[in-house]
């Protein structure tokens, strides 16, 4: 089937754990045509759970991509690229990975649940990528349900421009449509009164529609009209779309695809994405011409173990076509695209092009990395997207090959592993030489190991979850060393003085050379940065990494013969460790916004538990069926074993999330005993 850039649709499911995006997905490639059967999450036999680990816990780990050819009911031949996203946020990575390729998120909600974390977060994540975002309340019928409630909750939160387009009737056995008619009762009252509500929020977004809408009604408006209206509000995020839905029952799933096909924006029509050009990070307009230079975004790496590494990419202008050549990134080395695909869950479908606007997939490309850049001039070279703020991976495990000789496959893996999620990071700490993983969670990481036993066959010894320590200064000092040494022949010579300073939270590290007449060579500059950094990485006081300082060099010695670049590294180097000591050097600890979900009747265990944790609790928040909902920021070094204390605490009813909030400094008794724990190796002067 042939199709345009204007008949492609780009969607990305999302949501919490548990709202039923991955059986919603399931019923859209049913009602669209692309498979025979929805398959189910108990029988593993879902198009998007396709991997042993997704089938063995009943829930989606990464994201998966299928389309749909269908004629809508305009009778225009419509491509969805549907993309489902795990709702745990354990698997954000891949979730927002995804967000890098659609014009349109939809958000599925628990019609028992109603708004969740996951809700929020991901709705917020949409909305600061500039992306269109609808709602789906899904499991309308199930007799805890309440779309009433539900609806009525999601006003609250996100705003009055979340608005019903159909409307659930029959105690959630049907929906009718409140966009394109006025008639009926509904679970909500009149289907009438809604109907008002949301031509008067289409026709206000543009002032001649709503002259035209004043002038002669809502009769004389033509379709192009209350079309093009629609659009811009939905890009403008003056309107949020409400559906309802059953996606086990295949209620209200064929309206939903209608409504994807008629009214959610073309690749053409959408917000245009964040490109920025250059190191000043000029903004770069790709324009959705088929005629232009092909500008493309990989956002997703599969490491296949029968066709090699898959480069999942979303074409943003110009024609991708079989057998020409690309460019990645700015390399000068171009490659061949030898096949070209559309996927369908596991699946891999040969074609020939692919349009402005379309996703499609290249193979056995070993240069493919996430968010890669693919084109085909190079003027092109110096294009980026502008980068997802992806949650910091925090929880981490130093992990060993558990049989000798498997040192090379294990590292090889966790490359694969890390190329696939931008949440997974892989780091080799010479200090104490020793390969960590960080992740977003204890679960994250386990999940990790599990694929490195499965898909690689390597096993492994892990060591508990390593905290993201950090070291900073909170005051101004100098350091100064002179290094010397003579030996038989030339000698070595480096003097070097230098002052640092603080930096704000979260600046990171700055190098600044204030050296006048000479007195260290520009070409012993960077030796001197270099012990600096050697400092920043294995830290001074405890181990961790020194962030959020300034080191300004300004003087030095050097001699004529015996000044060489290992002298000025060594110098830098201990200079900065005689600044660090008498800059009142501070460990810093992760802080996490934590979310607990538990009934009402433990709160009060919930609470103290989390008092003994230094937590700060924010607010608690009732909802429906005497839950609870308990926000605090507490030290990420604090939860450990914590889901095993809440499940004990709360007869297993409880659950909790969390985000990265930021760094501050951890309490005195605990600086003690984390720089008592350090034992530093003596380096060799």
């Amino acid at each position: 089937m042939s199709y345009s850039t204007q008949s492609i649709r780009n969607v990305a499911l999302a949501g919490h754990p548990g709202a039923g995006k991955t059986t919603l997905f399931e019923a859209l490639l049913q009602a669209g045509g692309a498979i025979q059967t929805a398959g189910s999450i108990e029988r593993g036999s879902t198009v998007s759970d396709f991997d042993a680990i997704e089938k063995q816990r009943g829930h989606s780990v990464d994201s998966a991509i299928a389309s749909i050819d269908h004629v809508a009911a305009n009778g225009q031949s419509i491509h969805l690229n549907l993309i489902d996203t795990p709702g745990y946020p354990d698997f954000r990575g891949p979730a927002l990975s995804a967000f890098g390729a659609v014009e349109t998120v939809v958000i599925v909600v628990d019609a028992d649940s109603g708004v969740e974390y996951g809700t929020r977060r991901m709705m917020e994540y949409a909305k600061g990528r500039n992306l269109c975002r609808a709602l789906v309340i899904n499991k309308i019928d199930h007799e805890a349900a309440s779309a009433e409630r539900v609806l009525a909750e999601l006003r609250d939160t996100f705003g009055p421009e979340c608005l019903p387009l159909n409307l659930p009737a029959d105690g959630g056995k049907k929906v009718i449509d409140c966009l394109g008619n006025t008639t009926g009762d509904s679970d909500l009252g009149p289907v009438a009164d809604w109907h008002q509500k949301i031509i008067d929020q289409i026709v206000e977004i543009n002032e001649s529609v709503m002259e035209h809408y004043l002038d002669l009604g809502e009769g004389g408006l033509s379709g192009e009209e209350l079309h093009d209206a629609f659009e811009q509000c939905m890009r403008e995020g003056h309107l949020v779309p409400v559906l309802f839905c059953s996606a086990r029952n295949d209620v209200g799933v064929k309206k939903l695809l209608d409504v994807a096909e008629q009214w959610f924006p073309n690749p053409a029509e959408a917000n245009p994405p964040p490109f920025e050009r250059g190191a000043d990070r000029q903004r770069f307009q790709a324009v959705p011409d088929a005629r232009a230079h092909v500008v493309a975004d990989v956002f997703k790496i599969i490491n296949d173990p029968f066709v090699g590494k898959l480069g999942i990419f979303r074409v943003y202008q110009g024609l991708v076509k079989k057998d020409t050549q690309l460019f990645i990134d700015d390399g000068k080395k171009p490659f061949k695209v030898g096949h070209l695909f559309k996927l369908k869950g596991k699946d891999h479908v040969e074609i020939e092009q692919a349009q402005p606007g379309d996703i499609a997939a290249v193979a056995k490309v070993d240069e493919l990395h996430f968010d890669a850049v693919l084109h085909d001039s190079h003027d092109e070279d110096e294009i980026r997207l502008s980068p997802i703020a992806f949650p910091k991976p925090m929880f981490g495990l130093a992990v060993e090959a558990a049989s000798k000789g498997q040192e090379q496959k294990l590292a090889t893996a966790l490359h694969k592993l890390a190329e696939e999620d931008p949440c997974f990071v892989v780091e080799h700490e010479t200090e104490t030489n020793e390969t960590v993983i960080h992740g977003l969670s204890d679960l994250h990481l386990r999940i990790n190991l599990e694929r490195l036993k499965d898909r690689y066959g390597v096993e492994v010894k892990s060591r508990p979850p390593r905290i993201a320590y950090r070291e900073t200064v909170s005051g101004r000092a100098e350091g100064h060393h002179r290094h010397k040494k003579q030996t038989g022949g030339a000698g070595q010579f480096g003097e070097v003085f230098l002052r640092i300073e603080p930096l704000p939270r979260g600046t990171g590290f700055e190098f600044v050379d204030e050296v006048k007449g000479g007195t260290i060579p520009g070409q012993f500059m960077p030796a001197v940065e270099k012990g600096v950094r050697q400092v920043l990485g294995s830290g001074a006081v405890a181990g961790y990494p020194i962030q959020d300082v300034r080191v300004i060099v300004y003087d030095g010695k050097h001699h004529p013969v015996d000044s060489k670049e290992v002298a000025f590294v060594a110098a830098g180097k201990k200079a900065f460790l005689d600044a660090i000591g008498k800059a009142r050097p501070q460990i810093l600890e992760p802080i996490v916004e934590l979310e607990v979900n538990a009934p009402e009747q433990h709160m009060g265990d919930v609470s103290g538990g989390l008092a003994s944790k230094r937590a700060r609790i924010s607010g608690t928040d009732s909802l429906r069926g005497d839950e609870i909902v308990v926000k605090a920021q507490v030290p990420l070094s604090e939860l450990e074993g914590y889901a095993a204390e809440l499940k004990s605490v709360t007869a297993g009813r409880g659950r909790y999330s969390l985000d990265f909030s930021h760094y501050e400094p951890v309490p005195a008794n605990v600086q003690q005993k984390l720089v008592e724990a350090y034992k530093p190796r003596q380096d060799e002067d």
